[in-house]
């Protein structure tokens, strides 16, 4: 049977170990990523237990724990003892970020358990080749915002290094200051979860593009491989020196990628009305639909 002390925290000296399981289980969904638990793991409090060949997540944020479905192969006697532990320790959503292939599957399981969509933590996936290419109507005032920063703005584009890493620390001041971080709870923590990213650049499976204005950085982003054919999205951040220069980001973001894999997932909108208007502006070719169980 589940129990705490089967849960060890989520550390940068596990991401070997990630790899190679999710290598056999590949991922769509950010949250589940190694990058994205080290990354968030002062607020959220990331643990894993590796039980009969799965592995299961767990989180903890602001004392409350919810745990996500195995990860491996299907076994029900597991599942079910994850319900009961979950429910014995959990709040009234015990379960997160449940895929619906594994919803249908709890439902055979037990056609008693409660399961609902979680719209606010679908995430956006696009064709590469239309956020690089923006073509047609759809994307036309998209395409005349790019063209007019390309106009306005003297710029240069380069990949993120060990040589501008600092520089790029300065740029993450500038932008906490503008955005003002410390006066926002969840803009706080996304400070903290980029800061590291940048820190430990070198130990995670990450790439990241910069726009430098006048010299001066004014955009990163920061991504990496997801599965076979999507690339993640995990970070992008502008400051307001010249208008479009978020649009500008995302198309030199997704230009690079737009050879390497068919999609690009941009993450969920968690709920924000004029984040989630900005990512359907785009035009999302799916979304990875997750669902929770509620008590």
């Amino acid at each position: 049977m589940l129990e705490q002390e089967d849960f060890r925290p989520v550390t940068l000296a596990d991401r070997a170990f990630f790899e190679h399981h999710y290598t056999l289980y590949p991922q769509t969904h950010s949250d589940n990523t190694f990058t994205n638990m080290v990354c968030w793991n002062q607020i959220a409090q990331y643990r894993y237990a590796h039980v009969n060949g799965n592995v299961i997540l767990a989180s903890t944020i602001a004392g409350v724990t919810r745990f996500r479905p195995p990860i491996g192969p299907r076994d029900p006697a597991l599942m079910k003892d994850l319900i009961r532990f979950a429910m014995e320790i959990g709040d009234d959503t015990p379960i997160v970020l449940i895929d619906p292939q594994t919803v249908q599957w709890m439902k055979e399981l037990d056609p008693s358990l409660t399961l609902i969509p979680d719209r606010n933590h679908f995430e956006y996936v696009y064709r590469a080749s239309d956020l690089a290419e923006l073509p047609g109507k759809n994307y036309l005032k998209i395409r005349s915002q790019i063209n007019k920063f390309r106009k306005n703005c003297g710029h240069t584009v380069e990949p993120i290094t060990a040589g501008n890493r600092q520089e790029v620390m300065e740029f993450l001041v500038k932008w906490c200051e503008w955005k003002g971080c410390e006066n926002d709870f969840v803009l706080a923590h996304e400070k903290e979860a980029v800061f590291f990213a940048i820190e430990h650049f070198t130990e995670l499976p990450l790439r990241g593009l910069l726009i430098r204005v006048n010299s001066q950085v004014s955009a990163i982003s920061l991504f990496e491989r997801l599965n076979e054919d999507t690339a993640l999205v995990h970070f992008e951040k502008g400051l307001p020196d010249c208008e479009g220069i978020y649009k500008a980001i995302n198309a030199e973001t997704a230009a690079l990628l737009a050879g390497e894999v068919t999609y690009i997932n941009r993450e969920s909108d968690l709920g924000v009305a004029g984040l989630r208007e900005a990512k359907m502006r785009y035009h999302p070719h799916h979304m990875v639909e997750v669902w929770s169980l509620k008590r």
